[in-house]
């Protein structure tokens, strides 16, 4: 019974393998049919192509010319693409057939029963029909691509040069292993020219010296010896410009004040009546020299000597009463006078408003400041050059018209004067009690840069401003957008700082029928913050800087019934004691 069994599943198996392969016979003959007509159908199109494409060969040729070449790279990437996806297609056809192959055979082997192993040779029928179908399919592709390449002509005219490096010559090599980088050899010098010859004359003797133009330093010429060199630069003296130009002014200010003072006495010894007989409170005097073209007939309206240098004056001069020089007519003054040489004026300062009032700084003579009669406050710098000013000449000789280097006109009209201003002093916490009255002019001015102190001023409605003076580093030649009272080139400002009401330290009574006017004020020398006013009424306040009551508030006259008078002037003791001065008007 197992016998036959195993006979019956032998017949069976080859039963179902004959029909398989009948099958596969049956389905190559019908793909080998289809493909076959769809090979003549591709066939059929092309050589309608080729018919057409014979018709059409010139106009091809045409349009070949025609296009540009990157878009012939473009037609040539296009067609790759395609023929990639078709490989592409036809992989995944094959494929999908192979696995459709091996799953109706891995089925039917499972589905037939399995008595006990079988001995025999496994044929992979699928495998062997699939290469067969790969290979037609590569051979038509082959003919295929082989009948277009006779249609598709590469253009290869245009070409790129990715490097061109030429040759090196034997000299390039050399210097490029040997030689510098960016030089070359412009000459050899040797030694052949160096031959000696015979002579029969007597040897010159002969030094090397050397000099240089323009010099350089000290030392402008040498030589071979070494100790002539040593020599000729111990000699050589360092020159220093600023002592030197230093002594040279004091040397021209000795020798002018000595002409000067030559000069007074030859005049004096040719007037037989001496003015100083006439002074009962002097020995004798000094007359300035007011007869100036641009002096002629201008009152002096004030003096004012400086704390620091005594000899240096400020005269305050009206306007002309007759029109004598055009240019400055509608000027008023102000002269700086040295009374050791009374000569000449040493500055000359024009404003156009008139000047009430006028001050030096607190430690030098090189600012000079005016209150006038419009309430503006205006500064003049002494050290400017006299290029940015004006000149006048009169008489055969130039003089200076120096206009103001700030004027408080620019400033907003809310912190500034409304009125005449009657007084302006500086503000220093240096007290001037102990200064020399006989201080040199040629004393050195150290104090001449780096300006920086407090300035009061104060107009008859009783406002007492405080203004920082400032310098600056650095002169604008092309003049300040935000600054409009200074001049352009000017190193010296004023900053408002505070503003005090005066007639807040009046008592009642005394202004039920008005404030008085302020005329004068003065700081005192051992405490600046303590001020003392002179008014119209003959009364003298005294306040403070930061507002605090100070004792007493009025200094006034002892004299019953006396009549009201001005207080013009206050001036304080300059030997210690605290003792001040006024006149009256």
């Amino acid at each position: 019974s197992t016998a036959e069994q195993i006979d019956s599943q032998k017949k069976a198996d080859e039963t179902l393998a004959e029909e398989f392969i009948e099958g596969e016979e049956i389905a190559m003959e019908s793909q080998s049919t289809i493909e076959s007509s769809n090979y003549g159908d591709d066939f059929e199109d092309y050589e309608d192509d080729f018919e057409e494409e014979e018709c059409e060969d010139e106009e091809v040729q045409h349009e070949r010319e025609e296009i540009p070449a990157y878009q012939r790279a473009e037609i040539e990437a296009i067609q790759k693409a395609i023929t990639a996806e078709n490989e592409q297609v036809r992989e995944k056809r094959t494929k999908s057939l192979r696995n459709t192959c091996e799953e109706e055979l891995n089925r039917d082997f499972e589905n037939s029963p399995t008595i006990g192993p079988v001995r025999g040779t496994f044929i992979d029928f699928g495998a062997a029909k699939q290469r067969e179908i790969s290979s037609n399919m590569a051979s038509k592709q082959k003919k295929r691509s082989a009948e277009l390449l006779r249609l598709i002509d590469l253009d290869f005219s245009v070409s790129f040069s990715m490097l061109d490096l030429p040759p090196l010559n034997e000299y390039d090599v050399y210097i490029k292993n040997f030689g510098r980088t960016n030089t070359k050899q412009a000459f050899v010098q040797c030694n052949e020219d160096n031959v000696d010859r015979d002579i029969q004359t007597d040897e010159i003797e002969t030094v090397e010296k050397w000099t240089q133009h323009p010099g350089e330093g000290n030392l402008l010429c040498g030589g071979a010896n070494i100790n002539d060199a040593l020599s000729l630069d111990s000699m050589a003296k360092s020159i220093d410009s600023r002592r030197l130009t230093n002594f040279l002014k004091s040397a021209c200010q000795v020798i002018s004040v000595l002409l000067e003072e030559d000069q007074a006495d030859n005049q004096a010894s040719q007037n037989v009546q001496s003015k100083a007989t006439s002074l009962s409170v002097s020995d004798g005097c000094a007359q300035l020299n007011v007869n100036l073209p641009f002096l002629h007939g201008r009152e002096v309206l004030c003096l004012h000597f400086s704390q620091v240098q005594r000899q240096t004056l400020l005269s305050v001069h009206s306007l002309p009463k007759e029109p004598g020089v055009v240019q400055l007519a509608s000027n008023y003054m102000i002269c700086v006078w040295n009374i050791w040489e009374p000569s000449a004026p040493q500055k000359i300062l024009v404003c156009e408003s008139e000047v009430q009032c006028c001050c030096f700084g607190p430690s030098n003579v090189v600012s000079v400041f005016a209150g006038t009669v419009d309430g503006s406050v205006v500064a003049w710098d002494l050290r400017e050059h006299s290029t940015i000013h004006n000149t006048l000449q009169t008489g055969g000789q130039e003089w200076t018209l120096r206009t103001p280097t700030f004027s408080t006109d620019g400033v907003l009209t809310a912190i500034n004067h409304s009125c005449a201003v009657k007084a302006v002093y500086p503000v220093s916490s240096v007290c001037f009690d102990n200064h020399d009255v006989g201080l040199s002019l040629l004393s050195s001015q150290k104090g001449s840069s780096g300006l920086s102190f407090q300035l009061a001023t104060l107009d008859e409605g009783g406002l007492l401003n405080l203004w920082v003076v400032v310098e600056l580093q650095k002169a604008d030649l092309a003049g300040s957008l935000t600054d409009l009272g200074l001049i352009p080139g000017g190193k010296i400002k004023l900053i408002h700082s505070s503003s005090i009401e005066v007639n807040s330290f009046f008592p009642r009574n005394l202004t039920q029928l008005g404030p008085p006017r302020t005329l004068s004020i003065r700081f005192l020398p051992s405490d600046p913050n303590h001020f003392f006013i002179g008014t119209d009424a003959g009364l003298v306040s005294h306040g403070t800087r930061h507002g605090l009551q100070a004792a007493p508030r009025l200094y006034k006259s002892q004299i019953n019934g006396a009549r009201a008078v001005q207080v013009t002037c206050i001036d304080f003791c300059h030997f210690g004691n605290t003792l001040f001065l006024i006149s009256i008007l």
